[in-house]
């Protein structure tokens, strides 16, 4: 719970009193590989706070029936389907665990309790979400440019951990490429190194 009150000790907006009653209003889960923090066609009414784990979030694409990643939800990151949970209509991602993931969520009605009782925290919950915004913008601004070994590399220099521990297909799919093409991306990689060596 640690990196839970860091994070919403974000910018001291809150004081210490009202962040330990913030952190009493959220609930601990652990979710197992491919098991679901929301699905689409539900409504969501969590935002969830990533201690420790590796989330994605996909969307099923209708032209080739296959799900498309768009994003990974990592470690000390905040995570919620922001589309549906602001209009309240029901979803069109899927929000999943890729690896074994602990995670605090807090339900929208208790924050909205809340905002009553703690003035500052409406504020607080708007600067995490321009971040979040933001970060999502500059996690994905090297899929736009360069070939497939290109965006791969960028990938690694940037998250060598996720490229480690995220399963193939679903990198592959973050980063519009075959899984085959990774695969052999990967090779081709470990094989130059080896000759460098």
């Amino acid at each position: 719970m640690e990196k839970l009150k860091s994070a919403l000790g974000f910018g001291g907006i809150l004081g210490k009193e009202d962040i330990e009653k913030l952190l009493g209003c959220f609930r601990q889960t652990k979710l197992k590989p491919n098991e679901y923090f929301h699905k689409e066609g539900q409504i969501a009414k969590e935002i969830g706070f990533v201690e420790s784990g590796i989330l994605h979030l996909f969307k099923s694409d209708e032209t080739s029936q296959n799900y498309v990643t768009k994003y990974f939800v990592k470690e000390n990151q905040f995570v919620v389907d922001l589309e549906s949970y602001s209009s309240c209509e029901p979803g069109k991602e899927n929000i999943q665990a890729l690896v074994a993931t602990d995670i605090y969520r807090i339900h929208k009605q208790v924050l909205e309790r809340l905002y009553n009782e703690i003035p500052s925290l409406y504020v607080l919950i708007k600067s995490i979400s321009e971040t979040a915004l933001l970060n999502k913008l500059k996690d994905n601004d090297f899929l736009n440019f360069g070939d497939a070994k290109t965006k791969y590399q960028e990938f690694l220099k940037r998250y060598p951990s996720l490229a480690r521990q995220v399963p193939q297909q679903y990198l592959a799919s973050y980063l519009k490429i075959t899984p085959q093409s990774l695969s052999r991306i990967r090779k081709e990689l470990v094989n130059n190194n080896k000759y460098k060596s």
